[in-house]
């Protein structure tokens, strides 16, 4: 089915699987094959603590990203000091294939999914770090990550909470940098930002109608989502690296997340939009200096703010010549876990 065909939300209720349904099962087969094959290979490298343990799972995140149809544009410098702590928005598991496929790090995921059938052994076999959520309990978690990140271990973690449709970002959670704090040979920890944007289907711009069906949130039921969203064709997924900062650079954590979640913030509206960087920082400083300045009622000024976001959720040509080229990853992905 051609890409511009599922842009209409309403064939959602009247077409539940937009996609192919043999492309579907033929992705899918192979995806579980590949993984069941590789699976005993990464339980022993993890048991003889071995460096594969570390080195494999990119690999296999590559692979899956090529048998799965998501190619990966890469873009920004990538920290490569060790340990780093990532910090990047979150829609959907596919997320964790698609960073895994770039990043030789372990993932910090809640405590529910080390009991998911099939996807919590995965995440085992990939080292990730689970938090409690609880609070009473979340002291266990934020320790193990401190020991990590003073093991060397590159750690990457999705502060907003949970996840969401693709088409914004949601606020960081300050108290998730509490391991920003570690330090590492008497330095403070890297924390690199990092923006993830999936942006066009087949080639063709996706719109915020079409989003969802990548994006994993709410009560979504994993099994049919991960079938519709693999038979769909070829998607692209940008990934931007923004300059990487510590604590000791800010007044506090909150400043350090609310920094953070800018960088992040600006980096997905600009993929998605298809503007320059830089222009959609002015747009975003200029719609920041109105707020302050607007006298008009808090309702009245969120409803604006709506109309402009749909104005301006539409692709424009790419960043100029004269920007760096994005770095386009032959092998773009996926192993569920919701955030």
């Amino acid at each position: 089915m051609d890409a511009v065909d599922v842009m209409d939300p309403s064939r959602e209720s009247t077409d539940p699987n937009p996609g192919s349904f043999l492309r579907s099962l033929c992705r899918i087969l192979v995806y579980a094959a590949f993984t069941i094959v590789l699976i005993p290979i990464q339980y022993v490298a993890v048991l003889r603590g071995s460096n594969l343990q570390r080195s494999l799972p990119r690999w296999y995140h590559r692979q899956c990203c090529r048998i799965l149809g998501f190619r990966v544009e890469r873009r920004g410098r990538q920290s490569r000091t060790h340990p780093t702590l990532y910090v990047a928005n979150h829609s959907s598991y596919i997320d964790i294939m698609v960073l895994g496929s770039l990043l030789q790090a372990s993932f910090i995921a809640k405590s529910e999914v080390a009991s998911w059938p099939f996807f919590g052994w995965l995440a085992k076999l990939q080292r990730s770090v689970f938090v409690e959520r609880r609070r009473h309990k979340s002291g266990e978690g934020r320790d193990e990550m401190t020991l990590r990140l003073q093991a060397g271990d590159d750690l990457l973690l999705f502060p907003e909470g949970t996840s969401n449709d693709g088409n914004s970002v949601l606020p960081f959670k300050s108290a998730l940098f509490a391991a920003a704090k570690t330090e590492f040979d008497g330095q403070p920890i890297t924390v690199q930002p990092v923006s993830v944007a999936y942006t066009r289907l087949d080639g063709v711009p996706m719109g915020r109608y079409l989003r969802p069906f990548f994006a994993w949130y709410g009560d979504m039921e994993l099994a049919g989502h991960i079938w519709r969203a693999v038979g769909l064709g070829w998607v692209t997924v940008v990934v931007d690296f923004h300059p990487p900062v510590t604590l000791d650079e800010f007044n506090s954590r909150k400043a350090m997340s609310d920094h953070c979640y800018r960088q992040v913030s600006i980096g997905v509206a600009a993929a998605l939009s298809g503007r320059p960087r830089k222009r959609v920082e002015q747009l975003v400083a200029a719609r920041e200096l109105a707020r302050l300045t607007d006298e008009r009622p808090l309702e009245e000024r969120r409803k604006a703010d709506r109309r402009i976001s749909r104005a301006e959720d539409v692709q424009e040509p790419e960043t100029p010549a004269s920007a760096s080229p994005p770095v386009v990853s032959s092998a773009p992905v996926v192993s569920p876990a919701k955030e």
